[in-house]
Formats: structure tokens, C-alpha cells, sequence
């Protein structure tokens, strides 16, 4: 134990960044594949190197971390691997940005330059998600850290692309696709965000080829996408339009005809109950134009101006509905503006019914911020229905297993009506795409350049140029082989043998289609098994009020300002204690303020315990204890302890950080220390010496049962004490239950002691009394047994309850007393002289009253459909857990005037 005495307070700016360095100095992370131990793995969801540390990055973190160093106490070889991805759009847009401060842009200096500076930049500022990782206090293997592009894992890539595109799972495909024009790429339906728009439904008339002066109106959101429409579709069952279909539109400004087909997906209640066609500019358009057959010419380049190339006019035009010199003015427009100019036109033309004000939601690239354009081109694609198919099956028979369980039937359902994967786009900055193309447009598949050469000429007979595909992969595509080719993959390495599968994955909902749903396809394709046991899906940080945080609404909250303020201890412990299965985690600075409050519990506690000469006594047995009160705490240690391990198997974090505080604020701090003074006091007794060994043995429980969601507290008060002199407490054995004798029967008269206490403590307060003034506790009806504890404890009693005496009542009950049960026995409270009882019912009676009033307001709002279907759901769920505390606080105060009737 050291020599210093411990400061008045725990100084976390100070200690925190210390601890750390030592323990990654020393190795205290890293994971031994060559050792006998079990493994245990988590890969980190690769955070972007772009990124910075936000507040769902730290709830995600936390929790890995509480489960790594869990295992790791537990005896387990504890892998947690950390990386970044290489973020192509992001990274590839910052490093854009920078160069365009020195005007510089990226096409006049070439790729190769370009990535130059992407690889410059990575080196300067791309760690800085990670520095940041380290002040949360996450203990990360960094030695195996690993980076999407890194050498090993573009090995992988290579061969899982060669692979998959020779057993015929890729291939190049002309489909619908997200445009982003200012990335000039395709990108996920991840990184396209929808946006409430207030924009106008345009209604046009489409004359009928074959009955002039009869027209069929359609509306649309985008007027200029009619420049390559296809086809009008109207439902079968449309009496309206039935004698139409199989007939043809004239298209106003290009003058073409377009035929009229039934299809269902037009909604007769919808509208006009006709839908234009644009296959090549939108989804379900698409579908619609793949059944009938219908063109996909494209009106739109790649940075969103209007081409004419695909949509050239009919050669006869029919006079008032297109003119080519007109339509010839829109070639290289942008987008929008030749929104105007087309409008403008039907106008001119008399082709334009009306407009209408119509709000709806538009798909926006999530960084550029623009409209995003769906968009026909050439891309390639994965395979992704079979590749689904062992996923779903091994979802289905438990080998992969999601907490809380509901989420599986999110997978189920996007798995089982997957779409082709998009894995190609249109980036610099990425894995480059293993194909080149000989001059008649082939393509060669191959692992490197020399052997796609090789390919080539087998084929052709002869040497020829080859073009190298300037596509780069979708980074999901990398990230998807996450957790085996950071273990060394395609290599077969001791990691790899050893961790994978790995044992839980621990993710928001938001990705599970993205990275979870593709991490099982491609695992289990090259692996032959599930990548991960168990996904644990967390849900979103909110506000205290429920309401998602975002920079508009000044309620996000900086975790490294927490944990600068508060200290990471107090940070992690708030974000366990509020990640409840299912339910978002509403986070507010009193919730952390209350939790540094219970840091600074354990820390005064542990200066308690130096100061009545607590120190740990490996030699000390906890089998020897033979007070009540020492085998009391033991047995309560041990509760705490399974309760601990339950809830961390069952991955109930909350259950976790309330079973710990418990525990330590309540059983140990409020009940046994203050139950243990009058023995401590008396420091040379017998009495005292074993009550100092309990302590000893439970404080140590307790630095370790807390340290996997307290690191750094519990580290400091392990060294000062001197706990486990042969090393750090993150190695620490993680604690077992003592042998406790006599264990029931110390609980219940320890137990029955400290209910007495609470009842007496819990009168008083509901009425009001002074802590100063003291009172007799009489007792009625209370059995020998309850009597003779009474007066073993009566110290404590008349202490901590604020009693001057316990005696049995005699007589009548007197008047003016506040009463409680505790078993069979009456608690009698004598108070008459001391209070005015009659106002005391009186103001308990009004604060009844009011709560109940509140109550019913809120009861009613809740029965209003309308409210509950209008509402914010964060606002309906506050009012409900309103609701639930007015009742309690209706039903606690009934109680007390009860006490006092």
C-alpha cells in the first residue's frame, strides 16, 4: 500500500491520460495467439479515417470495451481489433477541399498525384478517430491495428473480387443506380439521406397520337425527366384509360411516341391515375420499363445537365408540341434550370394543365448535400440473393444470433428481397477495381496486371494494350471482409485459427443491411462460417428529451468535452447504465453529473477504509468470517457478483452498471461501512480486525467488478491500496464468490436491520422531521426474535434512525403518531409533539391531489389517437414515462398520509 494518503478527490484529468500510456506501454491490450488461453474477439466497427469521436462512437466503444476487459479478467485471450476505413467519398472530398484552398484541382493533376496527397494527408491527420479512442479509455490491441487499404487487407480484396467474379457472383451489369453529380460517382442507399422538399406537382397533358385534341394528363415532381419518357402506364382495371392502352402519346418538346401500357404499379386513386415513364431515371419506372419492354435512354450526364445524345427528336415533328431548335437549347443545361426552361415551354405550348404546391421527401447525397439522381450506367455488381441465402440460414438456425432479437426480423426482411450490390464507383480514392479491358471492351479479371497481360493473350492469340477499370470499389466491399481479413486472411494465421469466429459484434441498427448483412455473406462464403456469434444492436444517443441530437437543434453532445469535464469514468458508466435492450439512450449532463457523484462515492469510501487502516490481507479467508455483518457483505458481494455475470452474458449493460451501483453506493457505502463504525472504532478488538478483513476483500471485489465500465478510478485505488502486487488490475482475475458461513442467517437479521433503518429514515422524511429532533421507536406486535435484534443493533439503530429508545407499546395506541409494518411488527413513531401532523396530512394531501391532476391531464392526452398519431414519438414517450412517475408519486404520497391516518 503506498506511503501517500490519497487526495481529497479523484483528479481524472491528471490520471487518465497517465494510466493509459502505461497500459499501452506495457502491452496490457495486446491479444497472445500462441498462448493455451480461450480466445475472445470483437472487431471495432471500423470508424472512418476521416472521422472525429461522437457520442454514439463512444456508446459503441464503451460497450466493447466493458465486455473485452470483462473476458480478458475472466482469463480469456481477449482480441479486440482495432482499424479505420478508408472512407472513399469522405476522404477523397476532404483531401478535395484542401487542394482546392490552393486551387488545385484533382483531374489537372492526375490520379497518381492525386493519390499522393490522399496517402500524404492519411499520414498527417488520419489519426486522429483514434487518438481520440484513447482518451474514452477503449483497450484496443492498437499493435494489430489494421486500415481498409493497408497491404494485407487490398491482398484480400483482390481475392475475394477475382474469386467471386470467376464463380460468376460479379459481373458487370447496366442498371439504375444513385447518382451523386457532384461526386460524379454511384453511391449506397447509406449515404443518401431523404429530405422533406416544399417543390410542385406539375400536371401535363400528353396529346394521343392516334386521336388528336384528346390528351392524357400526367403529374410529376420533375418536368425535366419527360425529355426521356418511355411510356405513359395506367392501371388495367382503369375504365378511364382502358381504350387508350396499346395506343401512343406524343411526347411534348421531343415530338416522340411512347406507348401506352397497363401496368398495376399506376394507382388509379393517385393523381390522374396515368404515370409517365423515365426507365432510366428512376426505380420503379425501371421495373415498369423492363416488363414492357420499353427504351432507357438517358437525358442526364454525369454532373447533371441535360443531354440529348440518348433522345435525338423524331425526324416529324406535329406542329404545337415540339420544336427541335427548343429542345436543342436544353443540351448542357443544368438540371434545374432546364426545369424552368421546360416549364416554361409547356406553357408556350398549352400543354401544361396546372401546378400545385406539393411537399415531399428527395433522396439527397448525404455529403454533397445535392439531389441525387437515379441514373442508369454500366457498374458491377454482386451477386447478393445467393450470397444471402447462407446468411439468412445461419440467422435461422442460431449460429448467428442478434440481441435484442427483434432484429433479426430486420435482416430477414431485407435479405430475403435483396436487390443486386452496386460495388463500383466512380472514385479515385479506393481499391481500384482488379479488371482491365482489351480493345474489343473484354474483360480480364486477374489478381495483378502481369497476369490479367496473360489472360489476354491466351485469349486473343496475341499481345495487346489493356485498359485497367478506372472504378474503384464501394468501401462496404472492403469493410465486409472486416473480421477475417484483419486476422490475416488470405493467409491462414495463428490470429486467424485462433479468433475467428469472432464472438460478438456490437453495431447500431442503421447498418445492419449495410455492413452486418454483407460482413455474414462474405464470411460465410470464404470462411464456411458465420463471421460472428452474436450482433448486439445498441440503439441511438438521444437528448434527455428523447429527441435525436443534430448541430440545427444545439443538443449534440461533444464526448471528449464529457470526458474533459466529467471524466471518462463517469462518461462510460452513464452510457452502460442508460443502454437498455431496445430502447434508445437518453443522455443528459445530470444523469453524468449524478454518476461522477458515485465516482466520488468509491473514492470517499476507499479514503473511509485508509483511514480506519484497511488494507488488503491476501492471507485473510473470507471462510473465517464470524460476525453477521462481515458474512453479510460477503454474501451481498457475491449476489452482486452473479448479478454481474448475468447481466454481462445476457449483454444487459444497464442491469450491469445498476447491480455495481447497488452495491457499492448502497450495501457497501450506506449500509456496511456506517454499520461497521462502532466496531472501527474501536480499532485494536477483535471485532474491528475482522470487520477490516471483509472490507478489504469486498473493496477489492469491487475495484474489479467495476473496472471493465470504470478503468481508470479503479486502477488508481488497486495501486494505491496495493491490491494484486504481481500486476495492473486490468489483469486482474476477475473475482469469485467467497465461501460465506452461516450466510442466510446473517442475511436476514442484516437484512432486517437495515429495512428497519430505511422504513424509520423513509417516515420521517415524508413528514418532515428535522434530522436534528430524535424520537422513541415504539414496536407492536413484534415477534421475541425481532426484539433481540432490535437491541443487538440498537446503536446503529438510535445512529442511523434517529431514536432515542425501542421499546414495546403498551396500552392504547397513542394519537399523533406515523406508523409503518416491518414483517409482523407495527413501527410506531410518536410525533405529536414534534410536528403539526394536521398539516403535515393537509400538505400531503394537496401534493396527493396535484399529482393525481397531473396525471389525468396527461392520461387523456395519451387516449387522444390523434395526439399519439401526430406526435413526435420522443414526445409520446416522454409524456408516458411522465404518466408512470405521477402515479408512483400519487401512490408514494397515499402511502405517507396512510402512515400518518
Amino acid at each position: 500500500m503506498s506511503d501517500a494518503k490519497l487526495d481529497k478527490s479523484f483528479n481524472h484529468a491528471a490520471a487518465e491520460p497517465r494510466l493509459y500510456a502505461r497500459w499501452e506501454e506495457a502491452g496490457d491490450f495486446a491479444c497472445h495467439p500462441e498462448s493455451p488461453a480461450p480466445g475472445y474477439c470483437i472487431v471495432i466497427p471500423p470508424p472512418n479515417v476521416t472521422g472525429s469521436l461522437h457520442i454514439g462512437h463512444a456508446l459503441d466503444n464503451t460497450l466493447q470495451d466493458i465486455l473485452i476487459r470483462w473476458r480478458r479478467m475472466q482469463g480469456r485471450d481477449a482480441l479486440w481489433q482495432p482499424g479505420t476505413d478508408h472512407a472513399g467519398i469522405a476522404t477523397q472530398m476532404v483531401v478535395e477541399r484542401l487542394l482546392g484552398a490552393q486551387g488545385v484541382k484533382r483531374r489537372d493533376i492526375g490520379r497518381e498525384k492525386f493519390l499522393e496527397h490522399v496517402w500524404n494527408w492519411k499520414a498527417e491527420s488520419g489519426g486522429t478517430i483514434t487518438r481520440q479512442l484513447r482518451r474514452l479509455g477503449a483497450s484496443l490491441d492498437w499493435q494489430r491495428e489494421r486500415f481498409t487499404m493497408d497491404e494485407g487487407l487490398s491482398e484480400a480484396v483482390r481475392e475475394v473480387f477475382v474469386t467471386l467474379a470467376r464463380q460468376g457472383l460479379i459481373y458487370r451489369d447496366r442498371r439504375l443506380v444513385n447518382w451523386d453529380p457532384v461526386f460524379q460517382t454511384a453511391i449506397s442507399d447509406l449515404e443518401v439521406e431523404s429530405r422533406e422538399v416544399k417543390g410542385s406537382l406539375w400536371y401535363i397533358r400528353y396529346p394521343v397520337a392516334e386521336e388528336p385534341g384528346r390528351f392524357i394528363t400526367v403529374a410529376t415532381t420533375r418536368p425535366e425527366t419527360m425529355l426521356a419518357d418511355t411510356g405513359v402506364a395506367v392501371h388495367p382495371d382503369d375504365e378511364r384509360y382502358r381504350d387508350l392502352v396499346g395506343r401512343h402519346v406524343i411526347l411534348p418538346i421531343t415530338g416522340r411516341r411512347v406507348p401506352i401500357v397497363a401496368d398495376s404499379y399506376s394507382d388509379p386513386e393517385k393523381g390522374t391515375g396515368a404515370v409517365k415513364i423515365t426507365p432510366a431515371h428512376d426505380f420503379n419506372d425501371f421495373e415498369v420499363g423492363r416488363r414492357h419492354g420499353l427504351g432507357m435512354p438517358s437525358m442526364l450526364d454525369p454532373e447533371g445537365r441535360v443531354t440529348l445524345a440518348e433522345i435525338a427528336p423524331e425526324a416529324e415533328l406535329v406542329e404545337g408540341i415540339a420544336d427541335p431548335a427548343r429542345l436543342a437549347e436544353f443540351d448542357g443545361v443544368d438540371r434545374f434550370a432546364a426545369r424552368k426552361g421546360i416549364v416554361a415551354e409547356l406553357e408556350r405550348l398549352e400543354l401544361l394543365e396546372k401546378v400545385e404546391p406539393h411537399t415531399h421527401a428527395v433522396p439527397h447525397g448525404d455529403r454533397s448535400g445535392v439531389p441525387i439522381e437515379p441514373r442508369l450506367t454500366m457498374q458491377w455488381y454482386a451477386d447478393a440473393a445467393t450470397l444471402a441465402q447462407p446468411a439468412i440460414a445461419a440467422v435461422e438456425s442460431g449460429r448467428t444470433q442478434f440481441v435484442p432479437k427483434q432484429w433479426e426480423n430486420t435482416f430477414f426482411a431485407w435479405m430475403r428481397d435483396i436487390q443486386p450490390w452496386c460495388v463500383s464507383r466512380q472514385l479515385w480514392w479506393g481499391h481500384q477495381i482488379p479488371a482491365w479491358y482489351g480493345p474489343d471492351g473484354e474483360a480480364f479479371v486477374e489478381r495483378t496486371e502481369a497476369e490479367a497481360y496473360a489472360a489476354a493473350e491466351a485469349h486473343y492469340g496475341r499481345r495487346v494494350e489493356l485498359q485497367r477499370d478506372e472504378d474503384v470499389l464501394d468501401t462496404w466491399f472492403s469493410s465486409a471482409l472486416w473480421p477475417f481479413s484483419t486476422l490475416g486472411w488470405p493467409a491462414q494465421t495463428p490470429a486467424l485459427a485462433k479468433y475467428y469466429p469472432t464472438d460478438v459484434l456490437v453495431t447500431g441498427f442503421d447498418i445492419i443491411f449495410f455492413w452486418v448483412a454483407r460482413m455474414m455473406m462474405m464470411g460465410l462464403h470464404f470462411m464456411g462460417e458465420v463471421p460472428f456469434r452474436t450482433v448486439y444492436i445498441h440503439g441511438l444517443v438521444r437528448d434527455e428529451k428523447g429527441q435525436k441530437m443534430s448541430k440545427s437543434k444545439g443538443n449534440v453532445m461533444d464526448p471528449l468535452e464529457l470526458v474533459d469535464e466529467y471524466g471518462a469514468d463517469a462518461v462510460r458508466f452513464t452510457l452502460a447504465a442508460l443502454a437498455g435492450p431496445g430502447r434508445d439512450v437518453k443522455m443528459g449532463k445530470a444523469r453524468i453529473e449524478g454518476y461522477r457523484a458515485f465516482r466520488t462515492k468509491l473514492w470517499n469510501a476507499a479514503r473511509f477504509a485508509e483511514m480506519n487502516g484497511i488494507r488488503p490481507d491476501p492471507a485473510w479467508d473470507p471462510a473465517s468470517a464470524t460476525l453477521p455483518l462481515s458474512r453479510w457483505i460477503l454474501d451481498a458481494a457475491n449476489n452482486a457478483l452473479a448479478e454481474a455475470d448475468a447481466a454481462l452474458e445476457a449483454f444487459r449493460f444497464d442491469e450491469y452498471a445498476a447491480a455495481t451501483y447497488r452495491f457499492v453506493w448502497n450495501t457497501f457505502c450506506d449500509w456496511f461501512l456506517e454499520l461497521a463504525k462502532p466496531a472501527l472504532n474501536q480499532p485494536d478488538s477483535p471485532e474491528a480486525a475482522e470487520l477490516r478483513g471483509a472490507a478489504q476483500h469486498v473493496l477489492g471485489t469491487i475495484l474489479r467488478l467495476l473496472h471493465p465500465v470504470m478503468p481508470f478510478v479503479t486502477t488508481e485505488l488497486w495501486e494505491h491500496f496495493g491490491y494484486g502486487s504481481d500486476g495492473d488490475l486490468i489483469r486482474a482475475p476477475w473475482p469469485q464468490p467467497a465461501a460465506v458461513a452461516g450466510a442466510d442467517e446473517a442475511r436476514a437479521e442484516l437484512d432486517w436491520v437495515v429495512r428497519l433503518i430505511a422504513e424509520l429514515r423513509a417516515v420521517r422524511a415524508e413528514v418532515n422531521v428535522p434530522p436534528s429532533v430524535t424520537t422513541p421507536l415504539l414496536v407492536r406486535d413484534a415477534a421475541p426474535e425481532s426484539l433481540a435484534r432490535a437491541a443487538r443493533w440498537i446503536e446503529p439503530i438510535r445512529r442511523m434512525g434517529r431514536v432515542t429508545e425501542i421499546r414495546p407499546l403498551e396500552g392504547e395506541m397513542p394519537k399523533g403518531v406515523a406508523q409503518a409494518v416491518l414483517g409482523e411488527a407495527t413501527l410506531i413513531l410518536p410525533l405529536a409533539e414534534v410536528i403539526d401532523l394536521g398539516a403535515e396530512r393537509a400538505r400531503l394531501a394537496t401534493a396527493r391531489d396535484k399529482a393525481e391532476a397531473e396525471a389525468r391531464k396527461v392520461e387523456q392526452k395519451l387516449a387522444n389517437a390523434d395526439f399519439v398519431a401526430r406526435a413526435k414519438p420522443e414526445v409520446v414517450e416522454e409524456n408516458r414515462e411522465r404518466l408512470a412517475a405521477l402515479r408512483a408519486e400519487g401512490e408514494r404520497l397515499a402511502a405517507a398520509i396512510a402512515r400518518i391516518g
